[in-house]
């Protein structure tokens, strides 16, 4: 199908992870190609127009943009008359991923979450985990979603606590929630071999095959292992029974990692006859039933009980760093992902975060990440900011949290509105307000109707241009009346820029 574009028009969607390439204009040249989701990250096969138009196809698809001509497989649904970004959303979510029940619990988004993966990586152990928690709660953060990372299990499959690392595990989990945690713990769906589970998951026929019916074994960041067929309900019952066993302990929720298409092949076999992007789908829709979970890569899971986190980014000011923290994030709520998390703050990756340990390790970044999280839907600690901080920066992480607090409001009705219409929390400036040029301005954003966010997220910054749309504001106490303008605002220390909106033009 060759689709010619509108004057002006701009197009957003498909993977989150490529949100600082959005969005596509008549003068640039770009392709994707999505028949198998090819990143760490949410994918949807949902391309939207500022110009109310959209394309979808239920299955993933390649496309390209030509200076102006997009060219896309035939079977692609076109749709247009929504006349702005907004209205073609809106006309897409409704009918092609209508938002289901959601249950996720307000733990996450009215409290920090803290995850153990940066400070213990693979030696999760009772000692180091109780003496991460007491920290949190004696430098003065307040207790939430604490996330056990990977490293905690006897094995990938065995889903129970290290013997040799959790004395126990009951009176451990008890402990935190004694201190006000909600304990979570990492699983996946991987089965090491030679060890019991596996040999049980082969005797019940819930592995994932090679043609010739051998178990299929797939090479990941950690190593090979088999893999568990969630296209096979006797798989999800097992699964099941793993988890209930943790819930009996006290678990009250799970990190749900892995589920990448690109570790899955199109010539698996399957009970269901399933694709990988399939295969990853069923993974993301099997954690909807609990109320704490998290997702780092899904496919055409828009409009689900998930609450799914940007891919770990580095510990730099580039786009593979804190410049994509925005563009990915406002990806998220254009493509039916509302509930976000804009990775942990100072980058998830731990490899490129361990090489900067010593003195490698830049707090303006930490900071600003920080800053950049206040007011997104959650935001999530894993490198402990009492440890890597000074006192003075320390306490601007502390004057981000209360900012949060100070929008909670505001924060609240931008999430009621998604649970009840499916609408962005995190929003393009084009879906607040369309025809004031705003196109293509991603580096600021919109918590629901009213407050207009824009972070520092340069080195050395000290003041930035903002984009106003036109009508009376509030900053910082103060009255503006904006015409439209793009204007340079100094924010007061550890504060990003803020708007909030007093009447419309």
């Amino acid at each position: 199908m060759i689709i010619q574009m509108l004057e002006n028009e701009y197009w957003y969607g498909g993977c989150v992870s490529e949100g600082k390439r959005m969005p596509i204009g008549q003068d640039h040249c770009a392709q994707f190609n999505m028949e198998q989701n090819p990143t760490p990250n949410q994918a949807m096969p949902l391309f939207i127009s500022s110009k109310g138009r959209y394309l979808w196809r239920d299955s993933g698809f390649a496309i390209q943009f030509n200076r102006g001509t997009i060219t896309c497989p035939d079977n692609i649904t076109l749709a247009s008359g929504f006349d702005t970004l907004r209205g073609a959303y809106l006309g897409a979510m409704k009918q092609h991923f209508p938002f289901e029940q959601i249950t996720l619990s307000s733990t996450l988004w009215d409290k920090p979450i803290f995850n153990s993966w940066i400070e213990l990586t693979f030696n999760q152990n009772e000692k180091d985990l109780l003496q991460y928690a007491e920290n949190i709660v004696q430098n003065g953060f307040e207790p939430g979603a604490f996330m056990i990372d990977d490293g905690w299990s006897e094995s990938y499959g065995d889903w129970t606590f290290h013997s040799g690392k959790f004395a126990n595990p009951r009176q451990f989990i008890s402990k935190l929630n004694e201190m006000g945690f909600s304990v979570m713990v990492w699983v996946c769906p991987f089965i090491t071999p030679d060890t019991v589970a596996y040999r049980e998951a082969r005797k019940l026929d819930i592995l994932i095959k090679t043609s010739d019916g051998k178990p299929y074994i797939s090479e990941w960041w950690n190593g090979c292992s088999a893999v568990l067929d969630f296209s096979n309900p006797a798989a999800v019952s097992w699964f099941d029974d793993q988890l209930k066993r943790l819930q009996d302990l006290g678990i009250q929720g799970f990190k749900f990692d892995a589920g990448d298409s690109l570790y899955y092949r199109t010539d698996n076999v399957t009970c269901g006859n399933v694709t990988p992007d399939e295969q990853s789908r069923l993974w993301a829709q099997y954690g909807s039933k609990y109320s704490l979970n998290e997702y780092r890569v899904t496919f055409r899971a828009g409009g689900s009980s998930l609450f799914q986190r940007l891919c770990d980014k580095e510990h730099s000011w580039g786009d593979k760093g804190i410049a994509a923290l925005i563009p990915d994030s406002l990806a998220q709520g254009i493509t039916g992902h509302p509930f976000s998390c804009p990775d942990m703050v100072g980058g998830g990756e731990y490899l490129n975060f361990q090489e900067l340990e010593h003195g490698g390790l830049d707090e303006e970044l930490f900071c600003r990440h920080s800053e950049i999280a206040c007011l997104m839907p959650a935001i999530q600690f894993s490198a402990a900011p009492w440890r890597i901080l000074s006192t003075d920066n320390l306490q601007k992480i502390q004057q981000h949290l209360s900012i949060r607090s100070q929008f909670a409001t505001e924060r609240k009705n931008a999430y009621d509105k998604a649970v009840q219409c499916g609408e962005p929390i995190i929003r393009y400036m084009e879906y607040q307000f369309p025809g004031q040029g705003m196109e293509a301005v991603t580096d600021q954003f919109m918590l629901g109707d009213t407050v207009l966010v824009a972070p520092l997220y340069e080195k050395g910054a000290t003041s930035r241009h903002v984009n106003v749309p036109k009508g009376t504001w509030s900053f910082e106490g103060r009255t503006f009346v904006s015409e439209g303008e793009s204007l340079v605002f100094t924010p007061s220390e550890a504060r990003p820029v803020i708007f909030k909106m007093l009447q419309s033009d």
